[in-house]
């Protein structure tokens, strides 16, 4: 029996602390907040770069808006699926963390990034028919044209974002978050600096437009990806876990174990979105005005759903290491 089949097909085992059960469920509460504040914090500074580059859009008038609206739709709908897969590089690797098998760890992150990479070719080549989408869905030929450069500058982010998920996801297994917190912050000063630049033609450069707020945001995205693999790869306490020890082998049977706890969260991600998504489009089919509204609406809601989320990542992790060590009162704690 593998690793693997041991952490996932054992049976857990009852914990032995479960008998002060307030004073461990107490714990569990604080290292669970001390795992979600990073998380959450880094959560809402992914939404703010958003939100910024919102607000410059926001200034070329209702028209662009909308046109940001409907290029959102399209990628979210896309993006997520693949962010759902990759969001299993989390619970694979709290569960090897809890087991002591760093190996592990390292496969978890190795199948993810292959994953991201599969799963990328697909959800560019969507954003590159972004126009003819929108059409068929009977947005507005003016803005679906105008999504259609957005789109053009945000699809060759997609595979760096998803990379950085998975960095994400393994940081976070291994109880050291905050990296991506610090990149993040960092980020979003640059992130707006560059979009004002490439939006508007600042310091001599031409005037790009929604193309240049999509790549923009690519740029970005491969930028804060670089600094994430940057320290998984130098820094402790990541360093040594070797996590580009033999990238180049494809872990099928991994990969297949990650697909199945992945596809359910990809599912669950699409159908929210989806609801959001379709409201976009019947405000698209009311009014440009209507749907540049529903934007500003849907970014406020995601400001708000960020905490919860993030605390809902930190209770995944907990749960996988409570697993990963067969303590079953430690998974009800952590649950």
């Amino acid at each position: 029996m593998t690793s693997l089949d041991k952490i996932e097909h054992a049976a857990v085992a009852p914990s032995p602390s479960a008998a002060v059960p307030g004073r461990h469920l107490a714990l569990e509460l604080s290292e669970t907040l001390k795992l979600a504040g990073p998380i959450a914090l880094t959560q809402l500074g992914q939404i703010a770069m958003m939100t910024t580059d919102i607000a410059m859009i926001g200034r070329l008038g209702s028209e662009a808006m909308a046109a940001a609206a409907l290029a959102h739709t399209v990628f979210f709908v896309s993006f997520t699926f693949g962010m759902g897969l990759v969001s299993a590089v989390a619970p694979l690797a709290a569960q090897a963390y809890g087991a002591r098998n760093p190996h592990l760890i390292r496969r978890s992150l190795r199948v993810g990034m292959w994953t991201a990479l599969l799963m990328s070719l697909p959800m560019m080549a969507l954003l590159l028919r972004g126009e003819q989408v929108l059409l068929i869905l009977g947005q507005a030929p003016t803005t679906a044209q105008l999504a259609q450069q957005y789109l053009l500058g945000l699809a060759w982010g997609i595979l760096p974002a998803l990379w950085f998920m998975a960095i994400r996801g393994f940081m976070s297994a291994v109880h050291r978050p905050e990296p991506i917190l610090w990149i993040t912050l960092a980020a979003i000063p640059a992130n707006a600096a560059l979009v004002y630049v490439l939006l508007y033609g600042a310091f001599g450069l031409p005037e790009l437009g929604l193309f240049g707020v999509g790549l923009a945001s690519s740029i970005v995205n491969l930028a804060t990806f670089l600094a994430g693999l940057w320290f998984a790869t130098r820094r402790r306490p990541f360093r040594k876990y070797r996590v580009l020890g033999h990238f180049w082998r494809v872990d099928w049977q991994l990969m297949r174990q990650l697909v199945v706890i992945g596809a359910p969260i990809s599912i669950a991600f699409l159908l929210e979105y989806g609801l959001f998504g379709a409201a976009g489009l019947l405000m698209g089919v009311i009014s440009t005005t209507a749907l540049a509204a529903h934007q500003i609406a849907l970014q406020i809601a995601a400001i708000l759903y960020m905490v919860p989320f993030g605390i809902s990542m930190a209770a995944t992790v907990r749960v996988g290491h409570a697993v990963g060590r067969r303590d079953a009162g430690g998974v009800r704690r952590a649950g």
